[in-house]
């Protein structure tokens, strides 16, 4: 297009060449974007000669040129150019946009004098200023695809990133893969991330945890907060590009020609640093330390949730250590209590009247009653904390139904509710650890007992379905909202709109059926 556009100007002004050059915006240099001649040809290098004098003054002064005889003209007859091109009719107009030279037009006509008059100058100032407004146009237009593919280019590397990032909650992954991607970002030779901590009887200090570069170490290492760097990141809460770091000065110990500290934050405090380093002279910039300090807010969240993690897997541990050893520490009285009151119904401590007999009745359901209760923590730590097995074989479930209904007839009876037991004939033996199922099927309808009114109804059904045996416990009591069981899922605790929920024992079924 500029090619066209220069042989219409040479035509309408009677130049012999033309020429349209460009500031490189690298060096500052002009350069030729369009060279030709009046046959409509291109000019190659070689045939250049023009007078750079005459283009410097229009760009200078932002005033168009003309000179009908550069020989003659006190202005340019004395430059080496227009002597030893032998230039005479010279035209020149600078191209401007917003107060910014692009660069310049330039035509001219070495055989002839007086080629050029001032009409002909007015027409090459308004084809250079058309020419400029197209040209910004153009270089923005081009500008904006460049930022938006680079934007388009980040997105999406962001978007990997964050997918790797979440895909961990173990700490030390998450961390690895925070710094393996910061110093790919910026091309550093290597770095470190660390996080703060804060001992309750010590000073605060930066635990560096990951490490990369030639010299990698797999042990942590502690850096005070008063270290210079260190210090200067947490007073000016940014990040901090340094030159020509020495060992003693670097945060993690690594020499280097620059080195970038970027904070890692959440909820507006420093909680981390991410280091990078690089060896070489290639300086790291303003959209460098932005692409890392994107990436640090993504770690962040990274991070905070890998934290979380390990606390909960922490309170987990502890949790189940506790039940442990309450349950251990609760059978050890039990024994004894029960060994004696075995004893003493037998007979072997003397005889019992009535009276007494029923006092160790009641001592030894209690003793039933706690035992269950017992056994049942045992089982939840097992299976929260994935230790519960199965000793998987053949049995009869109808047996096992009959064996489980059998247990809590005085129960039900004692409510004067009505249990319904609807079985297929089709049920035969199923393939199951026959313990665990009688003790989810007691469970089961031992709340089912609980919550149903007396004079209620109690059903327990057992149907063959392909490939697999279903049982069921129905009751008609007041069961639980749907409002009620999203917020029974978060913890083990009973709705207390229940007006059952004082007869609780154990309320674990709901949230272990959710989890599991």
């Amino acid at each position: 297009m500029l090619n066209q556009v220069m042989d219409a100007i040479i035509q309408l002004t009677g130049a012999e060449r033309g020429f349209l050059m460009l500031y490189d915006e690298t060096n500052g240099q002009l350069v030729t974007r369009a060279a030709r001649n009046v046959d409509q040809k291109t000019i190659d290098g070689a045939a250049m000669n023009i007078s750079r004098t005459v283009i410097e003054r229009a760009v200078a002064s932002g005033e168009g040129i003309l000179t009908s005889n550069a020989q003659e003209d006190a202005r340019f007859s004395g430059q080496q150019s227009v002597v030893g091109y032998q230039l005479r009719s010279i035209m020149c107009a600078p191209l401007q946009a917003r107060d910014f030279t692009l660069g310049a037009v330039y035509v001219d006509n070495r055989l002839f004098s007086g080629v050029f008059e001032t009409a002909d100058l007015d027409l090459l100032m308004t084809f250079a200023n058309q020419a400029s407004v197209a040209i910004e146009n153009a270089r923005l237009f081009t500008q904006t695809d460049a930022a938006l593919a680079r934007r388009v280019e980040e997105l999406s590397i962001f978007q990997r990133i964050d997918q790797q990032l979440n895909k961990s909650l173990e700490l030390n992954r998450v961390l690895s893969l925070a710094l393996n991607w910061a110093i790919a970002l910026i091309n550093a030779d290597g770095g470190s991330i660390g996080l703060f901590e804060q001992p309750e009887e010590a000073p605060p200090f930066l635990r560096l945890m990951v490490f990369r570069g030639a010299d990698e170490v797999d042990e942590m290492r502690n850096v005070p907060v008063d270290h210079a760097i260190v210090r200067q990141v947490l007073v000016e809460n940014r990040s901090i590009l340094t030159h020509n770091v020495s060992e003693t000065e670097s945060i993690d110990g690594t020499p280097a020609n620059v080195q970038l500290a970027v904070p890692i934050q959440q909820a507006g405090h420093v909680t981390g640093l991410i280091t990078l380093e690089t060896q070489h002279a290639r300086e790291i910039n303003r959209e460098d330390i932005a692409f890392v300090e994107r990436l640090a807010d993504r770690a962040a969240v990274a991070i905070n949730n890998a934290q979380l993690y390990e606390q909960i897997n922490a309170a987990n541990e502890a949790k189940s250590e506790f039940v442990s050893l309450v349950a251990h520490e609760l059978r050890v009285p039990m024994t004894s209590i029960k060994g004696y009151a075995d004893l003493m119904v037998s007979g072997m401590a003397g005889t019992l009247n009535e009276q007494q007999m029923q006092f160790l009745d009641v001592i030894r359901r209690n003793l039933q009653r706690m035992s269950t209760l017992i056994t049942d923590l045992s089982d939840i730590n097992r299976i929260e904390s994935g230790r519960m097995t199965f000793d998987n074989k053949p049995f009869d479930i109808r047996e096992t139904v009959a064996d489980v209904t059998g247990s809590l007839h005085e129960r039900i009876d004692a409510r004067q509710q009505k249990l319904v037991i609807d079985i297929d004939d089709e049920v035969t033996n199923v393939l199951a650890d026959p313990t665990r199922i009688a003790q989810v099927l007691t469970n089961l309808l031992s709340n089912a007992t609980k919550y149903t009114p007396d004079r209620g109804q109690i059903f327990v059904r057992v149907v063959r379905e392909t490939g697999f045996t279903a049982v069921s416990v129905q009751d008609t009591g007041i069961g639980i909202s749907e409002e009620n069981q999203k917020n029974c899922l978060p913890n083990s605790s009973v709705p207390k709109t229940n007006k059952y929920a004082t007869n609780l024992v154990g309320g674990w079924v709901f949230p272990l059926c959710a989890k599991w």
